[in-house]
């Protein structure tokens, strides 16, 4: 009996009964669904140009484009907000690619601090703008403590740059800022295009490299990143030079990193002590210290380059979840950790 029995009139027309008719229909999709359908139901590539460009499954649709929104690629007033894995980052590292710029690499370091300086110029060499010209500038109230020598790769050096005993970090709160300003205006601003500054007590343990260079960089603060900017911890003293008024303010930025062009971050430098100073003469220091002062510079002075939390980042529950960990702070991990914690890991 053949599959479908068609059959002629007299005419020579092909009559079909309805039942024949449906059943061929019926047939007839079955065939499609098992020869085509079954094989489009599996791992295919979206249709779309923009999926098909990333390489993504109809299945990661939806995980991709969440991590996206997760990681805004710029700030409300046009600057970069830095990712080091995005394509912003790999087109400003080509940018650079075939250019040779000074960096410098500025840290202070005053008593006990010193424990921290090879393993993060250790770090440093490894994952700090590799490819360029850099200079360690270490602000140090005790130089033998550098003996000795650390060994350099090529294209890089370190300058020692004695700096008067702190009795306490109290007075280095005050001082850090003025110093700063003072070590670029009097012995650093003619050797480099770009300076870093960054707290002692961090390791690199991912690449930083040419997409941080900016004009003015700051770097946000892991655990405020996200949070609406009535919750962020600016001033909230009126008397207090860097108070913040309830409508000011994009982000929480972190004093562990921050840099640009040397012109900018002696501005910076210099703004930020003439704020620290009035309150010092008046008595006060802001609650989040030099910390407070820097987001209030910030405020009236949007940086040009923005740094994710990638850039400053240690383990504790209020951090932001980063796809790279690049600098990691030890000091303020130390923060976070509970008392066993501290003791073992001798903080």
């Amino acid at each position: 009996m053949a599959l479908f029995p068609f059959c002629k009139t007299a005419t020579g027309a092909v009559r079909v009964s309805r039942i024949q008719l449906l059943l061929y229909c019926v047939l007839l999709s079955l065939i499609i669904y098992f020869l085509h359908g079954r094989k489009a139901g599996g791992n295919v590539k979206s249709p779309h140009p923009y999926f098909r460009s990333m390489e993504l499954t109809v299945g990661e649709e939806t995980k991709n484009s969440n991590a996206e929104l997760q990681r805004p690629a710029q700030t409300p007033w046009g600057a970069p907000l830095v990712w080091g894995d995005n394509r912003d980052s790999v087109s400003r590292r080509t940018e650079f690619a075939q250019l040779e710029v000074r960096v410098g690499l500025l840290t202070l370091v005053v008593g006990p601090y010193a424990q921290h300086v090879r393993r993060f110029i250790s770090s440093a060499e490894i994952y700090f703008l590799p490819s360029q010209m850099v200079t360690y500038y270490i602000l140090i109230d005790n130089p033998r403590m550098l003996d000795p020598p650390i060994k350099l790769g090529p294209g890089r050096q370190l300058k020692i740059l004695p700096v008067a005993e702190f009795p306490g970090w109290d007075k280095l709160v005050y001082r850090r800022m003025p110093i700063l300003a003072d070590a670029i205006k009097n012995r650093i601003g003619k050797e480099v295009e770009y300076i870093f500054c960054a707290d002692i007590d961090q390791e690199f343990t991912a690449p930083v490299e040419e997409e941080i260079l900016g004009d003015l960089v700051a770097t946000l603060h892991p655990e405020h990143y996200g949070k609406p900017q009535t919750a962020l911890p600016y001033e909230k003293d009126e008397d207090s030079s860097a108070y913040v008024k309830e409508d000011e303010g994009d982000y929480y930025y972190t004093s562990e990193l921050y840099g640009g062009l040397i012109r900018n971050v002696y501005r910076m430098a210099q703004g930020c002590s003439l704020l620290i100073l009035k309150d010092q003469s008046n008595g006060m220091l802001a609650s989040g210290r030099e910390e407070s002062y820097l987001n209030r510079y910030l405020i009236t002075h949007r940086p040009t380059c923005v740094l994710s939390p990638e850039y400053n980042w240690w383990d504790s529950g209020l951090a932001a979840d980063v796809p790279e960990k690049r600098l990691v702070s030890l000091g303020r991990q130390c923060e976070a950790f509970d008392a066993a914690k501290r003791e073992k890991y001798r903080c």
